[in-house]
């Protein structure tokens, strides 16, 4: 499945984007956005894999997908697939609505994928082309009309029981690594000062995974020979110098971009790993 395939108007709203790929179509744009949540109509033969399981299918499912919890999909035998982006601020009109994450179909430990019937598939596959002929038209409240469709989708999931069909892999130690590393690269490139780093040591993988972090240790060490700690302090690193030799902002900036409370503790860290300060390796590029 083409995970980064994108309708143009994700760029214009960054809300929301519909796509229609039957597997004759190439990738309109790169989908690199970090906070999209996902509803998905796929028909064929699959394995979805997440840290601790790998779900086995095959016919149509619905599926829904969040940006708190990463997941490698592997298709098969895909005969069709329809795809609906959007944020969280996208489908909510009011700040009284419950949170995406505390709903049953994205919250963590959830199982948000449903096999569905003949007649089932019927119904959710309606949905989509309707709301895909909606997100090509003009009309006013075209915006308002997909919100309808995708909570339509959702009510339509929760009156269904979640597939629970599935395998744990015994190759769960490189799933966990694998899918470790991808969240890891996930939160780089840094485009802003303010948006610092959210997952900063193998503590906050390892919730984010829904992992305990000892499983999490030993797996990653077990595949890659080496620790989790060393990885994430690397990748810091690395981006410390990309956004000192190609950005002009303030060392502080950095620090705090990259998670550090205080400049002094950024610059303890940068010369611990390196051997020399952040304003000498500036100053030497």
């Amino acid at each position: 499945m083409k995970e980064a395939a994108l309708q143009p108007n994700i760029v214009k709203n960054m809300k929301y984007s519909v796509l229609c790929n039957k597997g004759d179509g190439n990738p309109v744009l790169t989908y690199s956005r970090k906070d999209f949540y996902k509803v998905c109509l796929y028909e064929g033969k699959c394995i979805i894999d997440y840290a601790d399981r790998s779900i086995h299918l095959d016919g149509m499912i619905l599926f829904f997908g969040t940006p708190h919890i990463p997941y490698s999909w592997d298709d098969i035998d895909k005969k069709m697939s329809y795809s609906g982006l959007f944020t969280e601020e996208f489908l909510k009109t009011n700040n009284n609505s419950e949170s995406l994450q505390q709903s049953p179909l994205f919250k963590i430990g959830g199982t948000p994928i449903f096999s569905l019937t003949k007649e089932q598939g019927k119904e959710i596959l309606e949905i989509f082309e309707k709301m895909t002929a909606a997100s090509q038209t003009n009309y006013e409240f075209r915006e308002e009309l997909i919100r309808n469709y995708i909570n339509l989708l959702i009510h339509s999931a929760l009156q269904m029981q979640p597939s629970e069909g599935y395998n744990r892999s015994k190759n769960a130690s490189s799933r966990i690594a694998s899918l470790f590393l991808e969240q890891m690269e996930r939160q780089f490139p840094i485009e802003s000062p303010n948006l610092p780093l959210k997952l900063k040591n193998a503590s906050d993988f390892a919730d984010s995974l829904a992992v305990h972090v000892n499983h999490l240790n030993k797996s990653v060490k077990e595949v890659t020979g080496r620790s989790t700690s060393s990885h994430i302090s690397d990748r810091i690193i690395t981006e410390a110098k990309a956004l000192l030799s190609y950005t002009d902002w303030h060392v502080a900036d950095i620090a705090f971009s990259l998670g550090f409370e205080y400049p002094t503790y950024f610059n303890n860290y940068f010369k611990k790993h390196t051997g020399i300060t952040p304003s000498i390796f500036r100053g030497g590029v």
